[in-house]
């Protein structure tokens, strides 16, 4: 069940925001006697796909669902300011800025994010209480297991959604049923058709294993006597799923259990503001790193850059670019993390190491592609074969191309993991990452990591 199923939250993301952008920058232009001409025509069309597109992945809806109304507003901002950037950028670079008058602009920019949340609002006073509306639909469960169990406290959480469980059908015994079932089980699955026809129901939920095929086949065609709209509760929502979503391959459905965050528009979003990111980092650093250079070539003989093979995206050996901090270059079957007091350390590359300086030319591997700023940190390939064979998953932190910083590292693990307990639990940061992606997880990052390296934080 998604937001889109719930008929005035559809109405807003498919009509009426839309309406709402456009609506604003006409009544703007008007109200500063500006003509309303083709290029205003074109900067709603503009306007019209953008936030669609960046609101689609922004998602403020999920907040509507929940109640956490500031969250909420804080999306809807957000994603406008998305939207507003994306638009200056190509209105510079195609040269039509030039064709709208910058005072009508600005107060569009400004005006629009209020716009929006105040109709929002205004519909979720109108919808607040679930149990008036007439759209409340019933909803019974057939499988009192934990997959039907797990539905049923989700429908719980989001009242928005008006759905309402009467309870649940199974043929199981009460001792193979899932323990908190918060509805009365109603009968057999024989029953189902039955119960639906003397109390009108609404929408029914199957949620039975694929073995149970016979008795799901003789339910449909006993429900075919009914106006219920049956739908299928996937079973594969047991698993620890990694971006699940469903979709298609030539028109024919499939369901995506294990999967990167970084496809389609969020593949772009990432590569942009990488880019944009690493290109104004080096600008601003490259005195520095010269700096670092000399240093480094005269605190000992080697190389100034310290090459190493890493895993990236998907698995693939990279080469990861860093001022050489030891003077050793370990790249072969085995290889020693570096320690407190490590004596293979120069005498600059122990400065570079606890202020992370050392790092910095890994910005020129983001503008490569082959790094990105915030992601899973890059392992030896030594310590990925070492590790993959000691921690379940440990490999899907390579659905991400590696980055110069992580979730991990802002949440203690940065530096050496000389115990295994210590690696899973980088892992297990990681792999939340990998769920929980967006853009403004990487910002919070980028912030958080400012912090951590000022204070020094596990650098060695």
């Amino acid at each position: 069940m998604t937001v889109n199923d719930l008929p005035i939250v559809a109405f807003f993301q498919r009509v009426l925001d839309p309406l709402i952008i456009m609506g604003t920058l006409y009544f703007t232009s008007v109200l500063y006697g500006e003509p309303f001409t083709g290029y205003s025509l074109v900067l709603m069309v503009l306007a019209f796909f953008i936030s669609s597109s960046v609101y689609q992945q922004v998602d403020p809806y999920r907040m509507w669902r929940s109640g956490r109304i500031l969250a909420y507003s804080r999306d809807i901002f957000m994603g406008w300011i998305v939207t507003a950037i994306i638009l200056v950028f190509l209105g510079n670079a195609s040269g039509l800025a030039y064709h709208y008058e910058t005072s009508v602009v600005l107060s569009w920019f400004f005006a629009t994010p209020f716009a929006l949340l105040f109709s929002h609002l205004a519909a979720r006073k109108v919808s607040v209480d679930p149990a008036k509306a007439s759209e409340v639909r019933s909803v019974l469960i057939v499988g009192a297991n934990d997959v039907g169990a797990k539905f049923a406290r989700t429908i719980d959480r989001y009242p928005n959604l008006f759905l309402s469980v009467r309870g649940f059908f199974d043929d199981r015994g009460v001792e193979r049923m899932a323990g908190e079932l918060n509805y009365p089980v109603l009968g057999k699955m024989d029953d189902v058709a039955a119960y639906v026809r003397e109390n009108n129901i609404k929408m029914i939920f199957i949620s039975q294993p694929i073995s149970a095929q016979p008795r799901i086949r003789k339910l449909l065609d006993d429900l075919q006597d009914t106006t219920a709209s049956v739908y299928f509760l996937p079973d594969i929502y047991v698993f620890d799923l990694m971006q699940a979503r469903f979709d298609n391959v030539g028109g024919m459905p499939v369901v995506a259990i294990c999967e990167t965050p970084f496809t389609g528009f969020n593949s772009w979003l990432k590569r942009a503001s990488d880019f944009i990111l690493a290109t104004i980092i080096l600008i601003l650093l490259t005195p520095i790193m010269l700096v670092i250079a000399l240093a480094v070539l005269a605190s000992s003989p080697g190389p100034v850059i310290f090459r190493q093979r890493r895993y990236g995206l998907y698995g693939e050996q990279i080469i990861v670019y860093k001022f050489r901090s030891m003077k050793v270059t370990e790249d072969g079957a085995k290889v020693v993390q570096a320690k407190v007091n490590d004596s293979r350390l120069t005498r600059i590359g122990a400065f570079l190491r606890r202020t992370s300086l050392d790092e910095l030319p890994q910005f020129i591997n983001v503008l490569q592609g082959t790094m990105s700023i915030v992601g899973p940190r890059p392992h030896a390939v030594a310590h990925n074969e070492q590790y993959r064979k000691l921690i379940k998953g440990y490999m899907l932190r390579h659905k991400a191309k590696p980055g110069i910083t992580g979730w991990a590292q802002v949440n203690g693990l940065r530096g050496e993991t000389e115990t295994l307990d210590k690696m899973e639990a980088r892992i297990r940061y990681d792999l939340d990452y990998l769920r929980n992606w967006s853009l403004w997880l990487d910002l919070w990052i980028i912030l958080r990591t400012v912090k951590v390296v000022l204070a020094r934080q596990n650098a060695h």
